[in-house]
């Protein structure tokens, strides 16, 4: 089933592919992408784009064979009107289901990210399409200039577009990394996206290759080949995982937490663990596990003390699983997500897995502004705190290996018990076990059922204390 937003989109891009026949304001940004990505092209060399659009990037550049596609039907049948002699093939195909018999040495992506939902699944669609020595070329608007866009599509100089993801190179680089990518090279262009005569040509061919005017450049470009392949047929089987699940005054989302879940590595085990609810969610959980008794994995406990790190600690205490998992039960992060944190985890890319929800626009609901500005305020917090760049801290979903976690309760006294959340204190403790802590982002989604247990200033307080007791233990030591 596609979801509303990629129907949008195509809607979007059938309807303006015939207006964007006299496309001329633009013509000149459009040329500077063409120019540099020809740069790197080369005849004897066989190119995808992917998100092809008109065509006119893959009939500018050199290529043994070319070949683009898009999910607009409008589109595709332009570009093989206007460029179908020129030995290009054209094919109607979405981006997120590849079906390519064969494999390219350059993959061009150009403003296509910010029109997907899910841009890891596109990565790892385009890795079908990848030999060893593949080369791929993101091209992607500097989000400093969101606000400018925005105004231009307002006074009628840019054609309007629907809401998209905005990006920052680290966002995009660790995309890349987490589908399967070595990001080796960044670089930033063009700093003045209109043509004027002589003005253009100086601010863009000169001032923009220097350090302060680079800052403002309107199109950034990330270069990457594919990681070392990894035996993914043995990883995918060689670990099984255990996925807590606290509960508290969730009933309602009890057997979707189960239903939703897919299977994955070599066995899955679910963990509800029920926390002073004052509905009927102890009584539902017991009625799911009963109910999925042969198909599913589940064990199920109540909590002695209060807050989730209790909960999660004592769905811990009983897992088998290699890895521990935790997912909470408003399924604002989807457990359809849940996989790619095994995959980050058992194909060596991370030893910790966070979720991040900062990355992709999130539904309207989601999450409170406050909440919003806090978590971001957070996330800048433990980036100096810990001196690697962190999204999102508050991501329920964290991940990491059973051996480690056991480490960690080892260590906790060097912190001490200062977290009722959970959140901090197997951040911090991952970070003084050293693992290398890798972030994977999911698409926040709105509760479907009942409401947040979070209070913004009372537990914002409790995480601002936490912060100052944390930068005495990990910062100023």
């Amino acid at each position: 089933m596609e979801s509303p937003s990629k129907n949008k989109y195509r809607d979007y891009f059938n309807s303006i592919a015939q207006k964007r026949k006299k496309r001329v304001v633009s013509r000149y940004y459009w040329k500077e992408i063409s120019d540099y990505c020809a740069y790197y092209a080369h005849e004897d060399a066989s190119v995808l784009e992917v998100g092809c659009g008109s065509g006119d990037l893959l009939a500018s550049i050199t290529g043994a064979k070319k070949t683009g596609i898009d999910f607009s039907e409008e589109y595709i049948n332009w570009a093989k009107e206007k460029h179908g002699a020129k030995d290009i093939e054209f094919v109607l195909m979405d981006a997120n289901n590849i079906q390519l018999n064969q494999t390219y040495d350059l993959i061009l992506i150009s403003n296509l990210i910010g029109f997907v939902d899910d841009i890891q699944n596109v990565f790892e669609q385009i890795k079908k399409c990848c030999h060893p020595n593949t080369k791929i070329i993101v091209q992607y608007y500097n989000s400093f200039w969101e606000p400018v866009i925005k105004f231009a599509e307002l006074i009628g100089l840019k054609q309007r577009t629907p809401w998209q993801n905005w990006l920052s190179t680290r966002d995009i680089n660790n995309l890349l990394f987490v589908s399967g990518f070595d990001v080796y090279r960044n670089t930033k262009r063009l700093i003045f996206p209109l043509y004027v005569p002589i003005l253009s040509f100086l601010l863009n061919k000169y001032f923009a290759k220097f350090p302060f005017f680079r800052f403002f450049s309107f199109n950034i470009y990330s270069f990457a080949k594919p990681l070392p392949e990894i035996d993914n047929a043995k990883y995918n089987t060689k670990y099984s995982t255990t996925v807590v699940i606290p509960a508290r005054n969730e009933s309602g989302n009890i057997e979707n937490a189960v239903l939703r879940l897919p299977k994955f590595g070599k066995h899955v085990e679910i963990i509800f663990i029920e926390g002073n609810s004052t509905d009927d969610t102890w009584t539902k959980i017991q009625e799911i596990q009963k109910k999925y008794a042969s198909t599913h994995d589940i064990k199920i406990g109540q909590q002695k003390g209060k807050g989730k790190a209790d909960a999660v600690r004592e769905g811990y205490k009983i897992a088998t699983g290699d890895i521990l998992m935790i997912l909470d039960a408003d399924l604002t992060v989807p457990p359809e997500d849940i996989p790619k944190f095994y995959d980050a985890i058992a194909s060596g890319k991370g030893d910790f897995i966070n979720g991040t929800r900062l990355v992709y626009p999130m539904d309207k609901e989601a999450m409170r502004f406050l909440n919003y500005l806090g978590n971001h305020f957070f996330s800048w917090a433990f980036t100096w705190l810990l001196e690697q760049r962190f999204k999102d801290t508050l991501c329920g979903t964290k991940v990491m290996f059973r051996t480690d976690y056991i480490k960690l309760t080892k260590n906790r006294k060097y912190f001490g018990e200062f977290d009722p959340f959970g959140d901090f204190d197997l951040l911090f403790g991952a970070h003084k076990l050293n693992l290398k802590i890798v972030e994977v982002p999911i698409r926040y989604r709105e509760r479907t059922y009942g409401e947040t247990n979070i209070s913004r200033f009372k537990h914002g307080l409790i995480l601002l204390r936490m912060c100052a007791f944390a930068s005495r233990k990990c910062k100023f030591i």
